[in-house]
């Protein structure tokens, strides 16, 4: 009987043992699946910057959204696409301006920078030169702070009344400065919309909803391949 017992609790004590080892031996794997887990890094949002002026700004339209940077964000969700956009366009804004606020711009990270600015120096009749310089610095400042960042720059034109060498001279500073600087040329932002009465707000300028739709097919056809 004595011996029976014995037996039993040597038999209990070989079961009691291996679960012990057997607990053992998952606690690394659980550990290690843990630490693997905080290891992993965490997929990063890039950010796209669009620089402008009243255009990008959506003026005159009920809902910024609306505006060609808005439906550019509304797209990229539908694509499920992991990009921010940031909409930093002022009213009125010259690339004089734009060079003296971009500094405070790129505080922020920026994976790919938009710049639509000149159509307001235009219509002043700023110096194309003048225009030339500061957009060339607008560009050197991006670049300076965030050398991967891609660029492009959206190409404005001129109405007639401008005169036709002030008109000549100001569409080629686009394309001359995407060669030089070797970036996205969007060659006409208002492709089928400058100068389209039913496109544009009253004052004849501004896109309305309808003309946005339109620039933002136009932005992104120049757009979807560099992201």
């Amino acid at each position: 009987m004595r011996l029976f017992f014995s037996y039993t609790r040597l038999l209990a004590l070989v079961i009691l043992i291996a679960a012990c080892n057997g607990n053992k031996k998952t606690e690394p794997d659980q550990a290690e699946s843990a630490a693997t887990e905080k290891q992993a890094p965490k997929k990063k949002t890039k950010t796209i910057l669009f620089f402008g002026n009243s255009l990008t700004a959506a003026y005159g339209l009920d809902d910024p959204t609306q505006g060609f940077a808005g439906l550019t964000q509304k797209r990229i969700d539908s694509l499920g696409l992991d990009y921010k956009v940031v909409n930093a366009g002022v009213s009125g804004e010259t690339s004089a301006g734009g060079n003296s606020r971009v500094d405070w711009i790129l505080k922020q990270p920026v994976d790919v920078f938009v710049l639509e600015l000149g159509g307001n120096d235009g219509l002043r009749g700023i110096p194309v030169a003048e225009t030339k310089k500061n957009l060339q610095s607008i560009l050197d400042k991006v670049k300076a702070k965030y050398p991967d960042a891609k660029l492009v720059l959206a190409g404005m034109q001129m109405p007639p009344s401008m005169g036709k060498t002030y008109i000549t001279d100001f569409k080629n500073v686009y394309p001359d400065l995407a060669a030089k600087n070797n970036v996205t040329l969007i060659p006409f932002l208002l492709l089928n919309v400058g100068g389209e009465p039913k496109l544009n707000l009253p004052d004849g300028i501004h896109p309305t909803v309808e003309g946005h739709k339109i620039v933002a097919e136009t932005v992104w056809k120049s757009l979807k391949d560099i992201l």
